[in-house]
């Protein structure tokens, strides 16, 4: 069954009949005082559990249209739990700019603490110096400017070897299979230095990235309603989540323990993002204490939870409009034809004259964001949104997937149309908040120069190079479009497509 479910099983009926007939008392002998505050509007809500019932397996797309009912500032609660959404650019605003210091903080569940090495990383930490201390080392030492374009051969010799793979292709590939594979090797070799996709272990912990993203991801009650845990027990799912921590830990693990063998300092400038933790945790003697290496590990977590998902997912949904509407594909293959000629090596000057790509891009992040909800952020004390009063502890969710749907923010959303952003200055710092693909505010993604140079040149090369149809001959337009639920939101079927050399 899909973990991203909510699971209710038979047995626990009985359970759920007992803590109504309780809430319904309790209601009763004590009614909750008016407060004369002004809420944000809610749906109708059930006893024990809320809104929970409400969300279904494609999480974004349920709150969309239930935003459309209510507005794009709601209030729902999943069990007990409080949570504000937001599905609109002014609201996304007032909340990651006018108040972000207040929203700067993640709540954690018992996955995400198990899962980020109790709030360790920079994804699911709580605002405070040990969050900014990570996130400044991603920013200056990993993920900088400069750094990113020192791992432009790994980008090249990795999109020439996808390239390669699809030429040894005699009939249809599956894209989605490639490009999970070109990411995941891509982030290993920029974190690790090496692949190992090819060893055992390695497979296994690529299968691992997979089940962060599966568990992070489940929407479940026992998350919410505290008298509902022990389903989670029962079921074996705690068991998973302890089994996929243990495993990935140990994996990390193995792999600092390799380097230390190695001799990690004596590293060369525009080595990989191990050796320069290692580097920056060390003390004079190479030594890394046992605290820091559960830092190290935590950030390289993210690392590979953040980027090779979401990378493979976007360019799995780019070839899939671009076959889907054969206009913008010639258009965009006209364009890189033309500026790059026959160039076995995209380069750097010639992307950027790529102004059509780029539109391309964005337009697939505005149509198809990797993430379509923000991760969750939580108010630290008692604000107004929008004029509505929002308490202290209330969980909040940036619905990027309606935000770039929203007909106050774009002419015709439900289009794919790549001109829009032709002349355009919309960019990916976050600063307009119609398009939040990487979030917004002072918990946005620090990876999105990283994987915004990764889709690039991997795009580019592969309609410079081929030219492509549908694997079963049909037309673009027929194409199955069905999302899989997740934290991340991938096809549910397989792209497959037929590439021919483009002469």
């Amino acid at each position: 069954m899909d973990e991203t479910q909510i699971q209710f099983k038979p047995f626990i009926f009985p359970s759920l009949i007992f803590l109504f007939s309780l809430w319904i008392a309790i209601k009763i002998l004590f009614p909750k005082p008016n407060t004369n505050k002004n809420p944000p509007p809610s749906p109708p809500k059930l006893p024990i559990i809320g809104n929970l019932h409400q969300l279904g397996s494609l999480t974004h797309k349920n709150l969309g249209s239930l935003a459309r009912k209510h507005g794009p500032i709601m209030l729902l609660h999943f069990g007990s739990t409080p949570v504000l959404v937001a599905s609109s650019a002014d609201a996304a605003r007032e909340i990651t700019k006018t108040h972000d210091l207040i929203f700067a903080s993640r709540p954690l569940n018992k996955v995400s603490r198990k899962l980020s090495y109790n709030g360790r990383d920079v994804v699911f930490a709580p605002y405070g110096e040990s969050w900014r201390r990570a996130k400044s080392i991603l920013m200056l030492q990993l993920l900088s400017n400069r750094r990113v374009q020192s791992y432009r051969l790994i980008r090249e010799e990795e999109t020439a070897l996808l390239v390669k793979r699809i030429l040894e292709c005699s009939g249809p590939v599956n894209l989605s299979k490639m490009f999970s594979e070109f990411t995941n090797n891509g982030i290993c070799r920029s974190a690790f230095g090496r692949k190992y996709s090819e060893s055992e272990n390695g497979k296994k912990f690529l299968d691992l990235v997979g089940e962060v993203s599966e568990v992070i991801g489940a929407v479940r009650a026992g998350l919410f309603v505290p008298w509902l845990r022990w389903i989670d027990r029962v079921s074996g799912f705690d068991e998973k989540v302890d089994r996929i921590a243990r495993e990935m830990d140990e994996f990390l693990e193995g792999v600092m323990r390799e380097r230390f063998r190695e001799g990690f300092m004596e590293r060369k400038e525009g080595d990989n993002f191990l050796d320069i933790l290692l580097e920056i945790y060390s003390d004079s003697s190479g030594e890394v204490s046992v605290d820091d290496r559960v830092s190290i590990k935590a950030i390289l977590l993210d690392v590979f939870a953040a980027g090779t998902d979401t990378t493979s997912v976007f360019l799995e949904w780019a070839m899939t409009e671009l076959i889907q509407n054969p206009t913008v594909m010639q258009n965009l293959q006209n364009e890189v034809r033309e500026i790059a000629k026959d160039n076995s090596n995209i380069t750097e000057y010639e992307l950027e004259r790529m102004h059509y790509l780029k539109a391309v891009i964005k337009e697939t992040f505005r149509y198809h964001p990797p993430v379509p909800l923000l991760v969750p952020r939580v108010a630290s004390k008692d604000v107004k949104i929008k004029g509505y009063d929002v308490e202290a502890g209330t969980v909040v969710m940036i619905n990027a997937w309606a935000i770039g749907r929203d007909v106050v923010s774009w002419n015709e959303p439900e289009k794919f149309k790549p001109e829009r952003f032709l002349n355009s200055s919309i960019d990916f710092k976050g600063l307009n908040f119609e398009f939040v693909p990487f979030g917004t505010g002072r918990r946005a993604c620090p990876g999105a120069a990283f994987a915004v140079a990764t889709i690039e040149f991997v795009l580019a090369s592969l309609v410079q190079k081929f030219d492509w149809k549908l694997g079963d001959g049909g037309q673009g337009e027929n194409l199955d479009m069905s999302e899989r639920p997740g934290i991340t939101v991938h096809r549910d079927i397989p792209l497959i497509a037929v590439a021919s050399l483009s002469k």
